[in-house]
């Protein structure tokens, strides 16, 4: 069964944003051990380029997804500021998905709602 590109943006989309949102968790734990704690910068050289590579991810996602849904600039430029501070790509996530700007093809909006928790 083949899935409609949409759909696998869609759902590539969610999974970035909770990826990103615990990469950026290890980013801090390994910035608060280097900094801080002082005792190497072990977990920044692992948790920066995995962050950085679910960052660009999520980024070319979101852009994906502005094409396909036909996000307002206003959506798109809130889907790539979440990105920038931490966790907040959950939140935007969770609001997206009520407002059904991640609805899938031939998805009904309550049916959207539903896949988002709502």
């Amino acid at each position: 069964m083949k899935i409609p590109l949409k759909t696998a943006v869609i759902r590539a989309f969610r999974m970035l944003a909770i990826a990103e949102a615990f990469s950026w968790a290890a980013l801090l734990t390994g910035m608060y051990f280097k900094w801080i704690a002082g005792t190497g910068e072990l977990g920044v050289q692992i948790a920066g380029p995995i962050h950085g590579a679910l960052f660009i991810g999520y980024g070319i996602a979101a852009m994906a997804l502005w094409r396909l849904q036909r996000w307002p600039l206003a959506v798109a430029l809130f889907a790539g500021l979440s990105a920038v501070f931490p966790f907040a790509t959950l939140a935007f996530e969770r609001w997206a998905g009520k407002r059904g700007h991640l609805q899938e093809a031939g998805q009904s909006p309550a049916r959207a709602r539903e896949a988002a928790g709502v």
